[in-house]
């Protein structure tokens, strides 16, 4: 009887798992918290190759056994694993991905989660600014992370330049290193596409930079391109296109306007009557038309308009009424377009990506434009269960050979000269005064032609190996090839082309670099409460360039074919230059967490460099991090307003390699070294026939065997806290750099037959503050509000220089700031009753002119009289961005930009036309100071020197209005119809607005014309 039991349990259990084992028909819907239907969502059978992925209405049919688990995943989702059960209908809500502590960020050679990381990373995703569509890698970063100064490009290719806790160079290059997709990268930032960014990572403190060493004082930007996570492939389709216009107008004078200022040149500072330079048919009341004449002989209105400097054809012009607005036919709309088609996904044991895209732009200056072919591939699978190999592959090929119009010109034409020739040409100078500046601002983009283009290719080839013990080998290699050609024309059609024949030249360059990275990583948890986390590296590179250039002047029988008959010319000339250098290093790194709670980061680099000297070729570079997060702590879990809270304090010793010629700003790989120079000397032979013979000589650089790295030691200090529930959070960090053994280029005594070395004989130290701060200000109903807010300040002092003395020259001071202003002090302008004050100085000051302060009160100036003024980099920086959500489907955005405290030289209140003079040239409508007006803080026309040469400077603080974008996301309803994956409508303007108060030329942050730009997209996928 027994046994029959037994028999019917294990009868009756075996039904059951056969049940659950059996294959059935599972449906489902997936949905958001909203209640919002996600498609696109990948279902995969845990364990198995099966899988689907949810429709348009969020719906699913999967084919399964009942015992089964399902995982569900989507970008921007938490992944899910879910247990069948036996159950026909399975419906999930998938919650949205934690932005917060979980977020990965890139720490060198690896990533991390957020709430583990030991130094001071800020990060950016890009998928937060989509709708205000970046053009640059530059546009993505600006405003957005604390400690980063990103500047202002307005030119057509945009861009800036990115600078990383202010200045620890004199000399030195500064901008931050790039790392690609975990290997460092040599290219420019304009090759990649940031429609392929998923996020941009900015380590700043020294244990951060530590694994990078000689290359990371001046800090590393990380970014990160997309890679395929859903089952299903995905294709977007991103398209905008808009314009680009003047932000601000700086308008030369037109018309009468023009001639009322010129009168006005003429009267300043004359010892004639003022009334001999006004229109003889509206004369003053009280001044005859012989008064006027003043004894001359001849048409008033012609001997008018020869007292105001008028030419034969402005002449005519004036009578005919005939005037050229130049302003308006320099500057234009300059339109643009941006595309960027790409596919992504994920099957089975690969991933891929991969995009193509378009870029042209042009400037609001007539002629200028960029344009740009970008595409990018990153492939990763799995080739056998132990191992992975993978490429990222950038291909890009840059135009930036336009020629815009010379808009420099603006300041020295008349309105009433002539654009054009009368046969149809352009007139060389408008006025046909030979003596003037001026040149027709055309004459270049109509004559000349250029092609500058680059085509480059960046790599990352990897191979990924399990070891036995949890331990991993990484194989990178990664190759760069870069080719330039930069082909110039200067026509002989062209009128300011003196040569017959015209000028041609072409410059070739290829660059070719690699680096291969041996990595080798384990990461162990040992009693669920001890975590190690180590990373070794053995790197070697190597970076080579050669040049050619070949020229000719005077091409026969013409130069129709330009830089294509370069053979043909009169006057060759053929130059080249091929550089290498080298470099290595070794690398480890050990992090260590304790309960989730301490956490400590050790790490040593050692760096070889070929650039240096040979007694100073290597330098050990280590750093140390600990993190304490003690919101984990049983003492402070009462705090329910507390959500988390973490303080960081690390140290380390960080390099820069990159050092900078400063003739030409290239690296110099042979600065250690002196060098030989090829020269040529006369030769007479004995039957007296000159030659010119080749001889080499010992150049002008003296080599130094010890010359070596910049080395920065930082201290850095954090807090990340998050409070009430997580609607605000952000950090606060505190740092302090000394930078030693800074490379610079002093000038020696020519006795020794030399005029320069490269040496390692300054100091700079720094420190700073930086806050981030991000609150959800409404987080339910129809509109949700978010804010994001950061502030930093840096400051810099120079402690030693090459030598105990101050180098004026470079305006180099120590104890002072590197962008410290020396120079004379204005107190404002001589008025009419100080003649006799100003006299005492010199004899040539005149009522109109600005008046230096004399400090030592010898009525003299000198460098005795100069005088700290302020700085040219800002005292402090902030941004603030506002993300509004209004009822699901709008989303609105702006953001505001910062840079406070600094100042900027303007020469224009001088209002000093130079040798060439007033009466030759036009000028930007800018106040001046007449008897009439003798207002304080702008020169007379033509103003003196005040006895001696200075400079003005002027506070160029300012707001500006970066970006105001808004977008309209197409509902997924509407969607299912046309079975399109989601859709996007958004509009945005770049630099919409800016408010500097004490700034009256241009763009305070730009020396000329700045853009402002409207943009409209779409961005489809399917």
């Amino acid at each position: 009887m027994k046994k029959r039991i037994t028999l019917l349990i294990v009868f009756v259990l075996m039904s059951c798992v056969l049940s659950f084992a059996q294959d059935r028909t599972l449906k489902g819907v997936i949905q958001d918290k909203q209640g919002v239907p996600v498609p696109g969502v990948s279902i995969k059978l845990k364990n198995s190759k099966s899988g689907t992925s949810s429709g348009g209405d969020g719906g699913y049919v999967i084919t399964a056994p009942g015992n089964g688990t399902l995982i569900f995943s989507a970008i921007g989702y938490t992944s899910m694993e879910v247990p069948i059960n036996n159950r026909t209908q399975l419906n999930v809500v998938l919650a949205e991905e934690s932005k917060g502590l979980s977020e990965i960020v890139v720490v060198g050679y690896g990533t991390a989660n957020k709430k583990d990381v030991t130094g001071a990373i800020s990060s950016i995703k890009a998928t937060q600014l989509e709708n205000e569509n970046p053009q640059s890698v530059s546009d993505i970063l600006r405003g957005n992370i604390a400690g980063l100064s990103v500047k202002l490009n307005s030119s057509a290719k945009g861009g800036g330049d990115l600078l990383v806790r202010g200045k620890t160079t004199l000399s030195a290059g500064t901008a931050p290193l790039i790392v690609l997709d975990g290997v460092i990268y040599n290219g420019q930032l304009s090759d990649i596409n940031p429609n392929d960014i998923e996020a941009v990572d900015v380590l700043k403190d020294a244990s951060s930079l530590a694994v990078f060493g000689a290359k990371a004082a001046t800090g590393v930007v990380a970014i990160t391109t997309k890679k395929g996570r859903s089952e299903k492939p995905t294709i977007t389709f991103n398209t905008n296109v808009g314009i680009a216009e003047l932000a601000q107008d700086m308008k030369i004078y037109e018309g009468q306007a023009f001639l009322d200022w010129r009168g006005d040149a003429k009267r300043s500072g004359a010892a004639t009557p003022d009334y001999l330079y006004n229109d003889p048919r509206a004369l003053p009341e009280g001044v005859t038309l012989t008064q006027w004449l003043n004894g001359q002989n001849g048409d008033p209105l012609d001997l008018w308009l020869n007292r105001l400097g008028l030419l034969a054809n402005e002449k005519a012009n004036y009578l005919n009424d005939k005037t050229v607005d130049w302003y308006n036919d320099v500057f234009r709309k300059g339109l643009r377009q941006d595309h960027t088609l790409s596919m992504g996904g994920k099957k089975e044991e690969i991933s891929y990506y991969m995009s193509l895209g378009y870029q042209k732009n042009e400037n609001l200056i007539k002629g200028g434009q960029f344009s740009t072919f970008r595409s990018r591939l990153n492939l990763e699978g799995q080739a056998a269960k132990f191992l992975t190999v993978g490429m990222n592959l950038q291909f890009a090929d840059r135009d930036e050979g336009a020629i815009e119009a010379n808009w420099n010109q603006l300041v020295n034409l008349s309105p009433y000269g002539d654009q054009y020739n009368a046969d149809g040409t352009l007139r060389r100078i408008p006025t046909d005064d030979n003596g003037s500046n001026a040149r027709n601002p055309f004459l270049s983009m109509t004559y000349n032609s250029r092609m500058d283009k680059q085509t480059t290719l960046f790599a990352s080839l990897f191979a990924k190996v399990k070891l036995p013990f949890g331990i991993t080998y990484q194989l990178n290699f990664s190759p760069g090839l870069d080719n330039f050609r930069l082909f110039n024309h200067s026509s002989s059609k062209n009128p300011d082309v003196t040569t017959p024949g015209g000028i041609v030249t072409r410059a070739q360059e290829t660059r070719y670099n690699w680096q291969v990275d041996n990595l080798l990583k384990w990461n162990k948890t040992v009693a669920d409460i001890h975590s190690f986390d180590v990373t070794l590296l053995a790197n070697a590179e190597k970076y080579q360039t050669w040049w050619t250039q070949a020229g000719n002047q005077g091409l026969i029988p013409a130069d129709v074919l330009g830089y294509h008959n370069v053979a043909s010319g009169v006057k060759p000339s053929v130059n080249s230059e091929d550089k290498v250098y080298t470099g290595d290093a070794l690398m480890a790194r050990l992090g260590y967490s304790l309960m989730q709670r301490y956490n400590l980061t050790l790490s040593v680099r050692r760096d070889g460099y070929s650039v240096f000297g040979v007694q100073s070729k290597r330098a050990t570079f280590p750093a140390a991090a600990f993190a304490w997060t003690f919101t984990e702590e049983s003492f402070l879990k009462s705090l329910t307003w507390l959500n988390y809270g973490k303080l960081r304090f690390s140290y380390g010793i960080n390099g820069n390699r990159d050092l900078r010629n400063p003739d030409n700003n290239t690296v110099d790989p042979y600065a250690a070294l002196s060098q030989l120079v090829i020269d040529k000397y006369q030769n007479v032979d004995g039957s007296g026939t000159a030659s010119e013979v080749n001889t080499v000589v010992i150049g002008s650089r003296m080599s130094n065997p010890k010359l070596k790295w910049e080395q920065t030691a930082s201290f850095n200090a954090g807090l990340d806290f998050s409070v009430l529930k997580e609607r605000i959070s952000g950090s606060v960090d505190v740092y302090s750099k000394k930078t030693t053994d800074l490379l610079v280029r002093p000038s020696l005594s020519s006795v020794g037959g030399y005029v320069n070395v490269y040496s390692n004989l300054a100091q700079v130290n720094n420190k700073g503050i930086e806050l981030n701060l991000n609150t959800k200000n409404i987080t339910t109903g129809n509109i949700t509000w978010n804010t994001s807010f950061n502030f930093f300040m840096n400051r810099n002092k120079i402690v030693k220089l090459a030598t105990p003395a101050d180098d004026p020259g470079n305006g180099w001071f120590i104890g002072k700031d590197i962008d410290v202003i020396w120079d004379y002090k204005i107190l404002g302008v001589w008025q009419e009753n100080e003649v006799a004050e100003a006299n005492k100085f010199n004899k040539g000051i005149k009522p109109g002119d600005f008046k230096l302060q004399d400090v030592d009160g010898n009525y003299s100036y000198d460098d005795k009289d100069k005088q700290f003024l302020g700085y040219k980099s800002p005292r402090f920086n902030w941004a603030i961005r506002n993300e509004f959500n209004i009822y699901k489907n709008f989303d609105f955005s702006f953001q505001l930009v910062a840079n406070w405290g600094q100042y900027k030289r303007d020469d224009q209140p001088k209002n000093q036309p130079g040798s060439v003079g007033f009466s030759r040239m036009n000028s930007y409508v800018t106040p001046y100071w007449t008897p009439s007006n003798p207002i304080n803080d702008y020169a007379r026309l033509a103003s003196g020197l005040s006895g001696t040469s200075f400079a003005v400077y002027r506070k160029n603080s300012f707001i500006r209005l970066n970006t105001i974008a808004l977008a309209y996301t197409i509902p997924k309803n509407i969607l299912e119809k046309i079975r399109v994956k989601g859709a996007k409508v958004y509009m945005n303007v770049n630099n919409a607005a800016v408010y500097s108060p004490d700034w009256n030329y241009w763009d305070p942050e730009n020396d000329g014309p700045t853009p402002r730009y409207y943009t409209v997209g779409l961005n489809l996928s399917l």
